[in-house]
């Protein structure tokens, strides 16, 4: 991997062993020359493992005898071009707290610097131009390094030795504010003449422009900050008014928003974190953790509305910091775009496409060359699960063997894409969905990029089977050939990937929202016998009409009701006059039952949790994907007893009959069952269908994949119920269990069709 400080640490190394010599990058990793004395050379070998910085792992180490050169020094090497890349693309890293004791310590000649970083943290992948990982191809090419910063560069015992994003007040990235113009449906909350200049990026203005942000934030305004890998929105995380603007400008109405917080000690003020909690948050890639909140904690009820946990995150960078100290608040901190669409990263973009949203802007002159979103993971069965891979994890190398030059391109949502160009794969960063043109315009422009990057030309491109999807239109389109991969068949791949399972043969629960299905039908809740190669569905979920197609995951009562119909026959009706829905509407859309193109069957457990969720919690609008399921595990209460009953129906395939789980349901909403009591009965009955599944054929490793398994409860209950299974089981770690992970799963099948 380059950008962890590897040839730096060589460099010392050959230093104190008296060796001459060169260190430099090449597409295959890092290369070494050191002439002098045999015994010096032997200690540098044996040191060179315990000596390399943190997050570095060696994976192979080549010694080749060569002529004597006759070296006058060591020196660290710029490297040339590079075309197939086979070393790792650098993550980002969060500012260390070496960095931050700088900034907050007066006299420091980085004191109040927003954009201090050294060997050990700052952006990486973000500036990355192409690669290798040199100053000259980044956007730090654009500063120049002052004296003080040039001395620390090349100075062995410096910390910034060769530390290629080496800057400072006088030579480094700056700051600067502006406001949006104004009108009369954009109010100002500040009076116009106290923030209305517009600040040249010059190091004498760099305090006013962090003022005139700290201030507007701390009169309930919403500023877009330029950070890492694109704009920000920031508002304070503990004003209600300010948290219900920002949601209502953005269009971002009920989905959980980031908290970033000023350090450990304030995350434990919010929230419940635990020692693998707190280590994610402190963590160089700094992700945002999903953790349970502390009741009473201060913040917004609009920050996670119906939800018992919260996103917590620690500064990215200094100007992060220098923002929490400032205004003494936990600060909500999002993407910085209209909700569906891509982040924002160029200043002229931002001042566009933000000015409805943002009341201020905290611009920097730093250029984002590739747009990267913050990464968000969660605790499950006590292992670090990504949800979403983005800043600080994204590009992640993939531990698969690399195949012909290819791209996997996802799905519908949450897209991401996989890449291999014969000597590497990896998985890059989080897209979105691509339901808007600018969202389609960034899937584009990230293919090029991550493909330029790591100069993958690509043979083949692997795309979902769903005869819709953009992505597969635009691969159609493109000069590689392309291959179709059924959406369940990839992820219970990418879940092998996961667990180092590919030679083997596993038993795969791909349990989701929606994937197009063989017989043309959507697919959720599937259970397959699956190799690389090859997929068996042996089970599935018994399909649920949706009423109105889409309409129904926005209104999952349509989804309930359906399921009421089928499992209560005549009672159907009173039950939803007595659940106090629209039998109105229900009336009308109750003849459509029968007629498949006005009522789709979907064997999805995504649409399970949704027609539960409306039953037990009464929800019958979701705002955003997967909000009924979030919220009916938020709803659990572990202290009731009890069980939902889903059967299984012999056959090829088995049939998992969820008619009675409804039936019970039922009887408990009606007799006045607490929430936590349905939810937790429900979580069980599912976990215990995979449990009486899986032994069924208990030689089989078992694989979750899906991103039903970001359910923590859920997963923790399979675990549970598994204990004594006879063969293991993957679970989700650092490859996204849902959509964003599918990539990784269609890429390793392409590679195998060959």
């Amino acid at each position: 991997m380059q950008g962890l400080g590897v040839r730096p640490a060589v460099a010392r190394l050959a230093h104190e062993q008296g060796l001459t010599g060169c260190v430099r990058n090449d597409p295959r990793g890092v290369v070494v020359d050191v002439e002098g004395a045999t015994s010096a050379v032997s200690r540098f070998v044996a040191e060179l493992q315990d000596r390399l910085p943190a997050g570095v792992r060696l994976d192979r180490l080549q010694q080749t005898p060569r002529d004597w050169v006759g070296y006058t020094s060591f020196q660290i090497e710029d490297s040339g071009a590079m075309d197939r890349l086979a070393t790792q693309v650098p993550p980002d890293r969060n500012v260390c707290t070496a960095c931050l004791a700088e900034v907050r310590t007066p006299g420091d000649r980085r004191f109040r610097y927003a954009f201090n970083s050294c060997l050990d943290c700052g952006p990486r992948y973000s500036i990355i131009r192409r690669m290798p990982y040199e100053r000259g191809d980044t956007s730090m090419a654009d500063f120049e390094m002052c004296e003080a910063c040039r001395h620390e560069y090349e100075q062995p015992s410096s910390r910034r030795f060769h530390a290629q994003t080496i800057a400072c007040g006088d030579c480094g990235p700056q700051l600067w504010f502006s406001t949006p113009p104004r009108d009369p449906d954009h109010r100002d909350i500040v009076p116009h003449d106290e923030l209305s200049f517009c600040l040249s990026p010059l190091p004498r203005v760099a305090e006013v422009a962090l003022s005139a942000a700290v201030k507007l934030i701390g009169v309930g305004g919403i500023v877009a900050v330029k950070g890492v890998g694109g704009y920000q929105l920031v508002c304070d995380a503990s004003d209600e008014a300010a948290v219900e603007r920002l949601r209502r400008r953005k269009g971002r109405l009920a989905k959980p928003l980031a908290v970033m917080v000023s350090g450990l000690q304030q995350a434990t003020c919010l929230a419940h974190c635990n020692a693998l909690e707190r280590d994610a948050l402190s963590s160089p890639a700094g992700p945002i953790v999903l953790v349970r909140e502390q009741q009473g904690n201060g913040l917004a009820r609009g920050v996670n509305p119906g939800l018992c946990e919260v996103g917590i995150m620690l500064p990215t960078t200094s100007l992060h910091q220098l923002l929490l100290d400032e205004v003494g608040k936990p600060l909500v901190v999002t993407s910085g775009n209209v909700d569906g669409e891509p982040l924002v990263d160029h200043t002229d973009q931002a001042e566009h496409r933000l000015e409805q949203i943002a009341d201020g802007f905290l611009h920097h002159n730093r250029i984002v060359e590739r747009p990267i979103d913050d990464s968000v993971v969660r605790l499950i069965a006590g292992r670090r699960v990504t949800l979403r891979a983005g800043r600080g994890i994204a590009p992640l190398a993939l531990p698969v063997p690399a195949g012909p030059a290819r791209i996997a391109v996802g799905g519908l949502q949450k897209v991401a894409v996989a890449t291999s160009n014969g000597d590497q794969a990896l998985l890059g960063p989080h897209i979105g969905d691509l339901d808007t043109v600018a969202a389609r315009e960034r899937f584009i422009e990230s293919v090029a990029s991550i493909g330029g990057l790591v100069g993958c030309h690509p043979q083949q491109i692997v795309v979902d089977t769903h005869p819709d999807s953009f992505s597969g239109h635009w691969s159609s389109e493109q000069s590689a050939s392309v291959l179709r991969v059924q959406h369940h068949h990839a992820h219970i791949v990418s879940g092998m990937v996961e667990a180092g399972w590919t030679e083997r043969e596993v038993l795969g629960f791909a349990f989701d929202g929606t994937g197009w299905g063989t017989d043309g039908t959507i697919w959720g809740g599937e259970v397959l016998r699956a190799t690389v190669e090859r997929a068996d569905r042996v089970g599935h979920l018994l399909p649920i009409p949706l009423l109105g197609g889409d309409a129904a995951v926005r209104a999952p009562w349509r989804i309930a009701a359906a399921m009421l119909e089928l499992a209560c026959g005549d009672r159907s009706a009173a039950i939803v006059s007595e659940l106090k829905w629209d039998l109105q509407a229900w009336e009308l859309l109750r003849p459509l039952l029968g007629r498949p193109q006005f009522a789709p069957q979907a064997s999805s457990i995504g649409r399970l949790f949704d027609g539960v969720a409306a039953i037990a919690l009464g929800i019958t609008e979701s705002d955003f994907g997967g909000q009924s399921a979030i919220r009916l595990e938020a709803a659990c209460d572990t202290r009731f007893s009890g069980t939902y009953q889903l059967t299984i129906l012999e056959g090829e395939p088995l049939r998992f009959d969820w008619r009675p789980l409804i039936g019970q349901l039922v009887h408990d909403r009606l007799a006045g069952a607490a929430a936590g009591q349905m939810a937790i009965r429900f979580h069980r009955g599912l976990a215990n269908l995979i449990a009486s599944i899986a032994t069924r054929m208990p030689s089989l490793p078992v694989v979750l994949a899906g991103g039903v398994f970001q359910n923590r409860v859920l997963t923790e209950l399979v675990v549970e119920g598994l204990a004594q299974h006879p063969a293991p089981i993957g679970l989700p770690g650092n490859i996204p269990p849902g959509d964003g992970g599918l990539a990784v799963g269609q890429l390793l099948i392409g590679n195998r069709s060959v």
